[in-house]
């Protein structure tokens, strides 16, 4: 907040409350919009300055603030009504100078949020709350008064608006918007847990402050301007007011929409291999896991080809990377301590605990039953993750009974490394919280300072000379995740110098927008469900992210060449140029890019390796150039129509819609597809794995054709489209 603090204007009594209102009326406002709450604390209006528009709903009264508590409190209160988790709507408000004082219904205290105001958007944020006397008196019985921390708020929901449904809602930043206008609640910090509600004809748009993360000091913005994506200006001015990291300059970088080239097996044997196919496939960008540089995710070891570290890493790789005109990325499990770690061996209290347990019994080291106070019901089930940690011992378990006496059964001593040693009763451990992929790794207990020292090995790495990041694991956190899936991010993000140009995540939440450029990459298909699966997952969040402002990355793409096994299955056809040609059309009718995992020994042995390259150059050109049309990009969205990015003899380049022709039976490695041009069928064929001599009946007339296939051609003809395909299916092997 101490640069929103600076840029805000902190005495601003005419400009702020100058407009006119109802008679008690809170009215606060700056050059773009007007905001009215009532007296009683229900949000009024909130008219847009550019348009005259009014933005809410007044279906229903909405409080512009509440608390809510576990249960009631004060003696007299809590015999009145049920205990629950209560929430406790806002019924009164004052301001005074540039502070607004809220009442609430039954909670007996006043909340003071103070306002501040840009050109660019209004700031709230919870500085205190006010306590009196008679907040909690005495109990008639009792000569003291309650001995607790006052107020027992366990959120305050610092803004919240019934904002009317316009064309888009951006789930991710939390705007709503159309060609008109837009409206949106942001946090100003990693602290507040923004969100909204789907009501009948609105959105009731909600900034919240949680006790578990911070309540006093927590801020959000309202922000209004003119529709499309003119809010981002807004967004522009909040980052650089709050020191926040660049998520607006860094989505106008052209390389936010550039495909991601990801080395599978980067070494300094590899390297000058990999960046010469990533040239020659067009790639801007090449990232590789910070796996490839040192050990196991808790140790950072760097392996013997770095004796001297990130100095290593930066003559032997990166500069070789930036030589060549190529920005290098880091991709980093930034949540994870693998299980061979060091701090696994010796029981790190920083490893997370999914469920507590407090042994009900002192156990001896031989001991291989653990009593334990709680009902161990929700206890882990998968058989990987069945690990108890008490002091610095983990410990496997078979079973456990779910009837008292509770207890932990057929239990291992001193696995993963650590010492078996005597607990006494009363000691509190738990079972490991796992990453559920693949139960090699723990998470981090993110209230220590354990995901700080990962961020400071990392920025070590990250000296060497990258220029963004993927943050994989993003997930492997605790609740509230809207707080800490973005804060893992943000404890690495501080700590880089310089800050990347961009960044992706396997999770997302509303704060962490401004760190990642776009979302999350998606794991790899395999080449027979490969089109399918861009239409389902990729293609189909692309629209979403564009309602945030954001793009969405259509990998990864994992490279096969034919004949290898994949997941314990042999890929007859392996990655062909036609499938990833329909994958990265689709990414760039989104104004999408792709990552796509690379080895060397893959390149180097699939026999059409080149042509899938030239697919991918010629598409990041198309991206690089915006060359696509708005109507272009309309018809390569529709699920399942394939395009061929075409270039002629003047090297300009022709999108054509294609159609794949069948296998031959008697040429079944031949694969072909056909599409129109100057009045004649082109037929598109190629080897799939390799090269033969085949004869076509493409020829006038239907005579026959002797070729030999190895990499794409292309072979004109006059006959329809259904002799085409008739001839094409008719094929024979030399």
């Amino acid at each position: 907040m101490k640069g929103l603090l600076l840029a805000a204007v902190s005495v601003f009594a005419a400009a702020l409350y100058g407009a006119s209102g109802g008679a008690g009326d809170v009215v606060i406002e700056n050059g773009r919009f007007r905001l009215t709450i009532g007296a009683d604390a229900v949000v009024k209006s909130l008219i847009a300055k550019h348009s005259g528009e009014e933005l809410l709903s007044m279906h229903d009264p909405v409080a512009f603030c509440s608390v809510t508590q576990l249960r009631p409190f004060n003696n007299e209160i809590k015999l009145i009504h049920p205990h629950r988790r209560t929430v406790y709507q806002a019924n009164r408000i004052r301001r005074e100078g540039d502070r607004l004082i809220v009442g609430f219904e039954i909670a007996p205290y006043d909340a003071v949020i103070e306002v501040k105001a840009t050109d660019d958007y209004v700031a709230f944020e919870l500085k205190d709350f006010i306590l009196t006397e008679k907040s909690y008196p005495l109990c008639p019985t009792l000569t003291v008064p309650l001995d607790f921390t006052a107020p027992p708020v366990e959120e305050f929901r610092i803004v919240q608006l019934p904002v009317k449904d316009r064309e888009n809602f951006g789930e991710w930043l939390n705007v709503q918007w159309d060609g008109k206008a837009a409206v949106g609640v942001f946090a100003a910090s990693e602290h507040a847990q923004v969100r909204a509600e789907r009501r009948t004809g609105y959105r009731l748009m909600c900034a919240d402050a949680l006790r578990s993360v911070k309540l006093r000091g927590t801020c959000a913005v309202v922000t209004v301007d003119a529709g499309n994506d003119a809010i981002l200006d807004r967004l522009d001015a909040l980052e650089r007011d709050c020191s926040l990291p660049s998520g607006v300059k860094n989505r106008r970088n052209k390389l936010t929409n550039a495909s991601i080239y990801f080395m599978r097996d980067v070494s300094p044997g590899t390297i000058d291999r990999h960046i010469k196919f990533a040239k020659r496939g067009g790639f801007k960008l090449m990232e590789m896991t910070s796996a490839q540089f040192f050990g196991p995710s808790g140790d950072y070891v760097y392996h013997p080809q770095y004796p001297n570290g990130a100095a290593d890493v930066k003559t032997k790789i990166i500069d070789k990377i930036r030589a060549a005109g190529l920005v290098p990325g880091m991709h980093i499990l930034h949540t994870f301590i693998n299980m061979s770690s060091r701090l696994v061996k010796e029981g790190d209290r920083r490893l997370l605990l999914r469920e507590h347990y407090t042994l009900s019994r002192a156990i001896g080291p031989d001991d291989d039953v653990v009593h334990v106070d709680e009902n161990p019901m929700n206890a882990e089930l998968s058989p990987k993750c069945k690990l108890l940690k008490f002091g610095r011992e983990i410990m496997s378990y078979e079973s456990f009974t779910t009837e008292p006496p509770y207890r932990f059964t057929g239990v291992k001593r001193g696995v993963k490394g650590t010492v078996r040693a005597a607990h006494e009763e009363g000691l509190i451990g738990g079972t490991l919280w796992i990453c559920e992929y693949g139960a090699g790794d723990i998470y981090i207990k993110q209230d220590s300072d354990l995901q700080d020292i990962v961020a400071g090995k990392v920025a070590e790495l990250w000296k060497a000379g990258f220029g963004f990041i993927y943050f994989d694991g993003s997930e492997g956190t605790h609740p509230p995740y809207g707080y800490h899936v973005p804060n893992a991010q943000y404890r690495m993000w501080k700590k880089l110098v310089p800050q990347p140009i961009l960044g992706e995540g396997a999770a997302k939440a509303h704060f962490g927008w401004h760190m990642l450029s776009g979302a999350n990459a998606f794991d790899v298909f395999s080449p027979e469900e490969f089109k399918a699966k861009i239409d389902e997952y990729p293609a189909a969040e692309a629209p979403l992210m564009k309602r945030d402002f954001s793009r969405v990355n259509f990998g990864w793409w994992g490279f096969w060449h034919p004949g290898c096994k994949i997941r314990n299955k042999i890929t007859e056809t392996g990655v062909q140029s036609d499938m990833w040609e329909y994958g990265t059309s689709k990414a760039a009718a989104w104004d999408c890019p792709m990552s796509v995992q690379m080895a060397v020994k893959e390149l180097e042995a699939h026999p059409r390796t080149d042509d899938i390259l030239e697919v991918m150059r010629r598409w990041e050109d198309v991206r690089d150039r915006d060359w696509l049309t708005k109507a272009q990009k309309e018809v390569l969205r529709v699920p399942g129509r394939e395009f061929h990015l075409y270039q002629n003899g003047k090297g300009e380049y022709e999108l054509h819609e294609i159609r794949m022709l069948p296998t031959p039976a008697k040429a079944p490695w031949l694969r072909g597809f056909v599409f129109e041009r100057g009045g004649r069928r082109i037929v598109s064929c190629w080897h799939t794995s390799g090269e033969g001599d085949v004869k076509l009946a493409l020829g006038e007339g239907g005579k026959n054709i002797p070729l030999h296939i190895a990499g794409r051609r292309y072979i004109e003809t006059d006959l329809s489209a259904a002799e085409t395909e008739k001839a094409f299916a008719a094929a024979v092997t030399e």
